[in-house]
């Protein structure tokens, strides 16, 4: 059964967590693979020094070393911004670039930011390309993307609201994602509010043994027992 929107304030916990502790606590969890449920280094945060990323994902396809076959060659897809208004705020977009290799033109540089703003999107999320990079900061509008290019090319978009993937991670429509300078990851709506407690837990089970590494009284005979509570 599908699981709806988290509360603002639950949203605003997991904004508080840096990914990394966000999946150690997913794991603890058991609702998947440890091996599964995050982009590989495919995809990279382009402006490190923003807070965590954390809203729905609006998915569509991309294409842009081939001009489209029908249509305009830069993107005024009204049907797609459409498409992106039926996921709940906030929202973040998720295009997947069938290029091969992908990157070869971008979607999203400053005016798109501006027009993804506007439709309550706070990111964009590709194994493309993106350009533009400083005044889409200026905006605080998050990207994540394989590469940096200096033209849009043939960038189109299609199959809006299909299953993507990106940076190996399968995204569908309505998924939470949550992102920072470490990557991108989806967080399991289930067990969502239930992230925050997790984390803290573990947060103090490691700051434990931080302390204990550097404490005179360390030995690996303690080591090994108080690791035993991160297992």
């Amino acid at each position: 059964m599908a699981v709806g929107p988290i509360s603002v304030e639950e949203l605003e916990a997991l904004r508080s967590l840096d990914t990394c502790t966000v999946s150690n606590a997913i794991e603890t969890f058991g609702v998947r693979l440890r091996n599964a449920g995050f982009a590989d280094a495919r995809v990279r945060c382009m402006f490190e020094d923003f807070p965590p990323m954390v809203g729905y994902a609006a998915t569509a396809q991309l294409l842009s070393g081939e001009p489209p076959i029908t249509g305009r060659i830069y993107p005024d897809r009204t049907d797609f911004w459409n498409s992106i208004l039926q996921i709940p705020a906030p929202r973040i977009v998720v295009l997947g670039d069938l290029d091969n290799p992908p990157g070869v033109g971008a979607f999203v540089g400053d005016m798109n930011a501006a027009i993804l703003r506007a439709l309550g999107c706070i990111g964009y999320v590709t194994d493309g390309a993106v350009r533009e990079l400083p005044r889409v900061k200026q905006q605080g509008f998050h990207l994540f993307a394989g590469n940096v290019a200096v033209s849009r090319a043939y960038a189109h978009i299609f199959e809006f609201g299909s299953q993507v993937k990106v940076g190996g991670l399968e995204v569908r429509p309505g998924d939470l994602l949550h992102g920072d300078r470490h990557g991108l990851l989806t967080v399991p709506k289930e067990i969502a509010p239930e992230i925050p407690a997790a984390a803290a837990r573990l947060r103090e089970a490691e700051q434990e043994v931080i302390e204990f590494c550097q404490s005179p009284e360390f030995s690996v005979d303690e080591l090994r027992r108080a690791l035993k509570k991160l297992i």
